[in-house]
């Protein structure tokens, strides 16, 4: 259960941030999950690459042009550095509830989530000491239907260990779960995930293998239980407190930086901010 929490909490933000109500389409970019990062005075490109988390191993894959940038890149930034223990700590407390769900939440609520994790193979005994994204997670990840998930920051960060690189975290595990506790209370994610599916993982899916990352940005706007409010908390606020680091961060040195696909395009995006702060924004595409 310990690496199962690991790997749970760290998709979290992606799976429910996978609801977003758009005021707009997005701007369409290229179909690319690699971008170059230069100018405005950087003696070296750093490359963006947003990731999907977790996928089957079967539909998992890394492009050569992808394998080529991590390996001129010198340093590796993830938005929670996993391989640190302290943060690996913090996360495993976090996944546990103060009180039991079963003493927190409504009858009605209890008996929306009893349903739920039916229906998903578990019991409200089983996981009644956990947070209820931590049970979130558990059951999102069942949506992609196999036994062989495979995690992308997981193995960027086992590559970065095997050839010595350092590794950043953008943000802290604590700072991140502080801003999820502010975007849902446990009512609006327990209606929330009666959207979520197969099918919508399915759509999901095929639309990051096809590396279109505008398709998935705007698939977002198609729930109804995501607010703007939760919009900004969730991406907005955390895409700018990303930028606010991430210049000094590439001043002298080519970095690999892998977060969440959803944060790469619209307005708000990581794209877009990088390009108004002077830098110059390509997709690579071979």
């Amino acid at each position: 259960m310990k690496n199962l929490i690991k790997s749970t909490i760290a998709v979290v933000l992606f799976i429910f941030s996978g609801t977003i109500e758009a005021q707009k389409k997005s701007p369409q970019l290229e179909n690319s999950l690699l971008w170059e990062v230069s100018g405005n005075g950087l003696t070296k490109p750093s490359y963006l690459y947003g990731t999907i988390h977790m996928i089957c191993g079967s539909d998992y894959f890394l492009s050569d042009k992808t394998k080529k940038a991590f390996e001129t890149s010198s340093k590796l930034v993830l938005e929670i550095n996993m391989s640190d223990p302290k943060e690996m700590t913090d996360m495993q407390q976090m996944a546990m509830g103060k009180e039991p769900l079963s003493k927190t939440l409504s009858p009605e609520y209890l008996s929306k989530l009893e349903t739920i994790l039916k229906n998903n193979g578990l019991t409200v005994q089983q996981v009644d000491n956990f947070k209820l994204f931590t049970i979130m997670s558990l059951i999102s990840m069942k949506s992609f239907g196999c036994n062989d998930l495979k995690f992308y920051e997981m193995n960027f960060i086992e590559t970065a260990k095997q050839r010595k690189l350092p590794i950043i975290g953008l943000e802290t595990v604590k700072l991140q779960m502080e801003a999820f506790a502010k975007s849902y209370t446990d009512t609006e994610m327990i209606d929330a995930l009666k959207e979520s599916s197969a099918e919508e993982t399915t759509k999901l899916v095929s639309q990051y293998k096809q590396e279109n990352i505008t398709a998935i940005y705007d698939s977002f706007s198609e729930n109804k239980y995501m607010s703007k409010k939760t919009k900004e908390i969730i991406l907005d606020n955390r895409n700018e407190n990303w930028i606010k680091q991430l210049p000094g961060l590439m001043q002298n040195e080519s970095l690999f930086i892998a977060v969440g696909s959803a944060h790469l395009a619209g307005e708000s995006g990581v794209i877009n901010l990088l390009r108004k702060a002077g830098y110059k924004v390509k997709p690579v595409m071979n």
